[in-house]
């Protein structure tokens, strides 16, 4: 961090000294703080935030353009310029707020994707041992049931347990009379687990085996998909992804699944970042979101979020674009 506040000052204060950015490992909270505590920095943030801000722009008058990019390019030089943010955090979207300020896909024709909004997640799990697992032959899934296992090690846990139990209670619906559950608290809820419970817990009780449609049920119904995301219609895609989108962190976790489990047919692994485990880890980050993916049945392991491309129009090509990304990706 010293390095960092350093280099900044530098910068600031040398004119045209050239130093493009530095990255330390900075959250974009700390990196927030401190260019709204400096006087050449803040009023270029708050014209950043102008520019991407719907139609904020315009207040910004006929020299809109110009005003946005010496801002995007002033605010390159600074801390800004690469922080991210852990998932889970306190603040979460406060501190995604500030990475999409200086992350948007288009900014007056300006292209800026070229990052990725969650630190590296340090936790690790055995995922050689889930490969085995999932290439179980048929009589060892029979002589052993790795979903009741993994209920029993989660029961075990005190933090697993907990917050199972937390989410459980929250997704499911009290009764007929009393109307559909909150889905917001039951998706909050079940973000809280998958977030703050170790992978060792959640992948094993999300992607263990099965032969038969009961087993394949029950794993189907560990995220409780009548509350969290299931409806009478599926609704459309786009529409799903729009919304998605339009929040800090359901837009950060889709981010961080493209990025993690794009695919690559030249890959031995089949994917491109050759982490199957930074894969697994992004996609029950989206669990919880406006594009929750689950089994599609009891028959199959197909995954996929609860919605269709049916109405589509013109758009049918993106729509299936987004449902490729689960449907037909060699790397998830």
């Amino acid at each position: 961090l010293i390095c960092c506040d350093l280099f900044w000052k530098i910068k600031m204060f040398s004119g045209p000294l050239e130093i493009k950015t530095c990255l330390c490992g900075r959250d974009c909270l700390h990196a927030g703080d401190t260019c709204s505590s400096d006087d050449t920095c803040s009023p270029r943030l708050r014209t950043l935030r102008q520019c991407v801000a719907g139609d904020g722009s315009m207040k910004l008058g006929p020299g809109a353009r110009s005003q946005c990019e010496n801002a995007m390019t002033a605010l390159l030089s600074t801390p800004l310029h690469g922080c991210q943010c852990k998932r889970g955090m306190k603040r979460e979207k406060n501190c995604l707020s500030i990475y999409w300020s200086l992350h948007q896909s288009v900014l007056h024709g300006l292209s800026l994707v070229e990052s990725y909004p969650y630190e590296p997640e340090e936790r690790g799990s055995d995922y050689v041992r889930l490969a085995s697992i999932a290439a179980a032959t048929e009589s060892e899934v029979t002589t052993v049931n790795r979903c009741l296992d993994a209920a029993k090690a989660c029961n075990i846990d005190e933090t697993c347990q907990k917050l199972r139990t937390e989410y459980v209670s929250a997704c499911i619906q009290p009764s007929a009379r009393s109307g559909p559950c909150n889905r917001p608290k039951c998706n909050k809820a079940l973000r809280k687990f998958f977030d703050r419970v170790p992978p060792d817990y959640t992948h094993e009780l999300l992607f263990c085996p099965c032969t038969d449609t009961a087993c394949a049920e029950r794993r189907r119904q560990t995220i409780v998909p009548s509350c969290s995301y299931e409806e009478k219609d599926k609704p459309n895609c786009l529409v799903q992804l729009r919304d998605c989108k339009q929040d800090y962190v359901c837009r950060s976790r889709w981010a961080q699944f493209q990025y993690d489990c794009e695919a690559s047919e030249h890959s031995a692994s089949g994917c491109k970042r050759e982490n199957h485990g930074s894969c697994l880890l992004a996609y029950t980050g989206l669990i919880g979101s406006t594009i929750t993916p689950n089994y599609l049945d009891n028959s199959t392991s197909n995954v996929g979020p609860w919605c269709s491309c049916a109405a589509s129009g013109n758009h049918r090509e993106q729509c299936n674009d987004f449902l490729a990304f689960f449907h037909d990706n060699i790397c998830l």
